[in-house]
């Protein structure tokens, strides 16, 4: 049986869809108070794909967060696969006139447009050419609008309670290269603990910032010794980094408490065992201070991704990118998404997204040419990676 031909994609809706989703302030409150939250661009999202006929699901993760999950169904028994992109956003200090969508040299300009309604949209106008152009895949399509990516990935974790494809593509941007590997981080919260007096009485005070500059001290080694070692051929080398410090009352007094925020980046092949030691032995050191007193907690981890170049998936996407015109060669990005989240639960998945720049900065746009290329790689991988034979992961149940 011949592959079906791909139905074009059509421009003028992708646009119209795209500025409609940037006008939307769907910024992610766990981020900091005030965020809109994800139901009003969910509500648009699932409209959308309800008016091509698909069957939708609107799926509250938290109060007011929900998941759009919905499906289209394949005319045989192929390979499922899911697109998988976000709804929310990170805040808008300092962006003018952020949920204002404008247009300048093919660029769409707005908060949200590179990271990632750009990617929605063009999920959207994917499903719209394969149901307008009569198309239908092999396999299930499952596109899957989800929340808080930018914080907890809340979203993606309550997806995978019901929903197992074969795989995912996760339309993050990468200038429309296949990225197959991309860092992972963990978080942790350092405390140093002092003793509170009046700056006119030394002998009664233990300053608790002065104890951190010591953390500070060999956390400002371990990164350096991070950038020695040998890189990951996709992903480079892993970093550490100082996030957030606070400490102190007032000029005074002796502060009681410093609390130090730590991001580690990670690559993959490292451990959560090995990771940990490291941090602790930045406490470690300078304990032998008696009057140092400090501790370490561990908050949010996430793996790196590693999908291997040679599976399925990215074959079949390298082969549709070759057939564009398109460098079909695996890279590693730096930063973080579900696509970590989606393999580690047995899901086929890689990244692949549009073009722009401004990623959580003051000026974002993205690149339309690039977001309509999308859209047709979406669709063209719907209707050859269908062609295999699923596994049969999918579920409609918990589990």
């Amino acid at each position: 049986m011949s592959r079906a031909t791909p139905p074009p994609i059509d421009v003028g809706y992708l646009a119209e869809t795209l500025a409609a989703a940037v006008s939307i302030d769907s910024t992610n409150p766990s981020l900091g108070a005030g965020g809109a939250g994800e139901a009003e661009l969910a509500g648009f999202v699932a409209s959308e794909l309800e008016v091509l006929g698909l069957a939708v699901a609107l799926v509250e993760v938290a109060p007011g967060r929900p998941n759009v999950v919905a499906t289209l169904p394949g005319a045989g028994p192929g390979r499922s696969l899911m697109w998988n992109g976000h709804l929310d956003t990170v805040g808008v200090e300092g962006v003018e006139d952020p949920f204002t969508p404008r247009i300048h040299d093919g660029r769409l300009y707005g908060r949200g447009a590179h990271d990632m309604k750009g990617a929605l949209a063009a999920m959207l106008a994917a499903a719209k050419a394969l149901v307008d152009g009569g198309v239908p895949p092999p396999g299930d399509v499952v596109v899957a609008a989800v929340c808080d990516e930018e914080y907890g990935s809340i979203g993606t974790e309550a997806l995978l309670e019901t929903v197992r494809p074969d795989g995912a593509i996760v339309a993050e941007p990468t200038g429309l290269r296949l990225a197959t590997a991309h860092r992972g981080f963990v978080e942790y919260e350092i405390e140093t603990v002092g003793r509170a007096a009046h700056g006119s009485r030394p002998e009664d005070g233990i300053d608790a910032i002065v104890h951190m500059g010591r953390v500070l001290a060999g956390l400002d080694a371990l990164e350096r010794e991070l950038r020695e070692r040998p890189a990951d051929a996709l992903v480079g080398r892993p970093s550490v980094h100082a996030s957030v410090i606070e400490g102190g009352t007032e000029l005074s007094v002796y502060p009681a408490s410093c609390r130090l925020l730590v991001e580690r980046r990670t690559v993959p092949g490292e451990t959560l065992a090995v990771i940990d030691a490291e941090m602790h032995a930045l406490i470690a050191a300078p304990s032998a201070d008696p009057g140092f007193s400090s501790s370490i907690t561990r908050g949010l981890a996430r793996t790196p991704l590693t999908t291997l170049a040679g599976g399925a998936l990215a074959t079949c996407i390298g082969a549709v990118l070759a057939d564009r015109g398109l460098d079909p060669s695996p890279i590693g990005v730096p930063f973080w998404t579900d696509a970590a989240l989606l393999a580690a639960a047995g899901v086929d998945a890689v990244v692949v997204g549009p073009a722009g720049e401004g990623l959580h900065s003051a000026i974002e746009w993205v690149d339309l040419a690039s977001v309509e290329e999308l859209a047709a790689i979406l669709v063209a991988t719907a209707l050859r990676y269908g062609e295999g034979s699923s596994s049969g992961t999918e579920s409609n149940g918990s589990g």
